[in-house]
């Protein structure tokens, strides 16, 4: 397990680098996208009005004040479960460009082969860490598709985003699955200790 400090858009060799058990602090972009982004971009055919290309997405859905000057202040900016988004990330990587999915709980099969094909990660940020992650944003660059606000397509600039652990990698490693496999085989001894 290493640290790295990385700046966002990430390169295929910064990715391919990264192993599961990694840590990694970046700076730079961040795209915010939930599950009706996607449905947008996808399901009904909306090419996005910036490049994804190299960057960052983490799954989101912002609270955010828009003032008088079009400005959008940060009020929390939490993550949410991306298992229900799997469908999307293959393409998300593959015809975008997009190199990390950040977000809990993990993706499946399809999206760990996209990951290896074209060099993506997945990286898993702590549950409840919103107030650490909104003070790691210094600023909501641009908001697209405004109209789906909360769930609207957010560009954000950071600074030292993290601790992200990464949590499935370009070389076909999963972690949920081999902490899932490790709970499977150490079943039968914690059911005899139990004297089931």
């Amino acid at each position: 397990m290493a640290e790295y400090h990385l700046r966002s858009p990430f390169s295929e060799e910064d990715i391919r680098t990264l192993r599961v058990g990694d840590i990694v602090y970046f700076d730079g972009l961040l795209f915010g996208i939930r599950d009706l982004t996607q449905i947008y971009m996808f399901d009904q055919h909306h090419e996005p009005p910036v490049s994804l290309a190299g960057a960052p997405c983490i799954h989101t859905a912002p609270s955010l004040r828009k003032e008088e000057d079009g400005r959008w202040e940060k009020i929390c900016v939490g993550t949410t479960t991306s298992t229900r988004m799997d469908r999307f990330a293959p393409e998300l990587i593959g015809k975008y460009g997009v190199r990390a999915i950040i977000g809990k709980g993990g993706l499946y099969q399809e999206s760990l082969e996209a990951m290896r094909k074209f060099g993506a990660v997945y990286m898993a940020i702590v549950g409840g860490a919103a107030a650490l992650e909104t003070k790691q944003i210094e600023e909501v660059e641009a908001v697209y598709w405004e109209h789906l606000h909360p769930e609207a397509l957010y560009q954000f600039r950071v600074k030292n985003f993290g601790p992200l652990t990464v949590a499935m990698d370009s070389h076909g490693r999963n972690l949920y699955e081999e902490v899932r496999a490790e709970a499977l085989r150490r079943l039968p001894e914690i059911y005899a200790t139990l004297g089931v």
